[in-house]
């Protein structure tokens, strides 16, 4: 009788911790070794991104009429927000040319000119950045690798705003 007690309390805790242990979640992205994963740095990419966005065809915006115009300070944001969802549902990939805007809807096409080189790159706005009086827009991490702003972290800016978005999710 008191074997049977015992062996019933084992199991009991063996179930209890079985049940625990499957409530825990699952990770929600893949390791640091799944080969189509890029490291912070690099610029090698996979074939599409994490959420199957197509590359923005920017020859069709190379001679549009600019709808809006603004320059500001703009900044850039990485590997802390790498793989977590924007505003428009997308999950965020640090190495695209993607950008956040406090103002501008999701899918607005802009042309971004570094001021002090005239580099400059289209892409498109896929997020939504906080109101900060010093900065105009935050940038991917690709797209400050693409217009040489990396080590200063800030650069002066001229938006231009080529195509606006509806603000809602696509598979650009």
């Amino acid at each position: 009788m008191i074997v049977k007690k015992e062996i019933s309390k084992i199991l009991l805790i063996l179930l209890s911790v079985f049940l625990l242990y499957s409530c825990g979640s699952a990770p929600r992205f893949t390791s640091k070794n799944d080969p189509g994963e890029r490291t912070f740095g690099t610029r090698t990419h996979k074939s599409d991104k994490k959420d199957n966005i197509k590359p923005l065809d920017v020859t069709k915006f190379r001679n549009v009429s600019v709808l809006k115009t603004e320059t500001g300070i703009a900044s850039y944001y990485a590997d802390k927000f790498n793989g977590k969802l924007t505003s428009n549902g997308e999950i965020y990939d640090m190495f695209g040319l993607t950008a956040a805007h406090p103002a501008y809807p999701e899918g607005t096409i802009v042309r971004v000119t570094k001021l002090s080189d005239n580099k400059s790159i289209i892409i498109r706005i896929n997020d939504r950045m906080p109101v900060h009086p010093d900065r105009v827009i935050d940038l991917s991490y690709g797209s400050a690798e693409e217009l040489g702003m990396l080590d200063e972290g800030i650069a002066k800016v001229k938006i231009e705003v080529l195509e606006w978005g509806d603000g809602k999710y696509k598979n650009y």
